[in-house]
């Protein structure tokens, strides 16, 4: 692997695990982006309580993902990275899909589940992962496509027939699963802001890798398989329904 360099990502140098508790993100941009957000959606937005109670959650994951100690992890841990990328797409973006109405969104689910599963390949792309974790603009450049697509993605499924959301559904699970076998069976690590960080951790880096793997195959996968089996479980409930 090439030689370490310094890495300062936009959560800051990587933390050892005595200074973790003391690595909260104090952004005053990103502080009062949430706000923002809150206030703006309270004032403007649905005043469907479910649709409101979804925006908050969606905000208080985005907190913990973002603001607490959590995101000092993300530069030590590439297995903390794989937990902060599942939880923007499988529970953030879902969220935020739920507390908008139901509407087509153009392209549909084949579109975006496409689109999606290229945005995540990409971002987990050494180089293009690295650059994410060096320059500021480009972080927020992969964290905001990454909730995008998939919060298009969920969209999309919430608006398309029960076998399309299916679909949509099982394919990402495949291409997320594709992912984290290809890392957790991999042999030397990829990425190089993670060489150093996990020791401190317990971890060899490539240990981290793989356990970010096994985090992507397991529960990243999984979460998508439970959204499609929930489907299929209310389609056939209303289809004996309607018997």
């Amino acid at each position: 692997m090439d030689a370490p360099i310094a890495w300062i990502p936009y959560c800051g140098i990587a933390p050892v695990p005595v200074e973790l508790a003391e690595r909260w993100n104090i952004d005053p941009l990103l502080i009062l982006s949430l706000i923002a957000l809150m206030l703006l959606w309270w004032r403007w937005g649905s005043e469907n309580p479910f649709q409101r109670r979804m925006l908050l959650a969606a905000i208080a994951l985005l907190a913990i993902l973002f603001v607490s100690p959590f995101c000092a992890l993300t530069s030590a841990l590439f297995s903390a990275r794989a937990v902060h990328h599942i939880a923007l797409t499988t529970l953030v973006a879902p969220l935020l899909a739920l507390a908008l109405p139901v509407r087509p969104i153009p392209g549909g689910w084949g579109i975006w589940t496409g689109v999606h599963a290229v945005t995540f390949w990409l971002w987990h792309v050494p180089a293009a992962y690295e650059a994410a974790l060096s320059n500021h603009g480009i972080y927020w450049a992969m964290q905001s496509t990454l909730l995008l697509t998939g919060l298009a993605l969920w969209r999309a499924v919430r608006a398309a027939p029960v076998t399309g959301g299916i679909a949509a559904l099982l394919a990402t699970m495949v291409q997320m699963g594709l992912l984290g076998a290809l890392l957790t069976f991999s042999t030397a690590p990829f990425y190089a802001p993670h060489y150093l960080a996990p020791l401190s951790w317990g971890l060899t880096p490539l240990e981290d890798q793989q356990l970010a793997g096994l985090i992507m195959w397991a529960p990243g996968a999984g979460l998508y398989l439970a959204a499609a089996l929930s489907l299929l479980g209310r389609w056939l409930a209303r289809e004996q329904a309607a018997a």
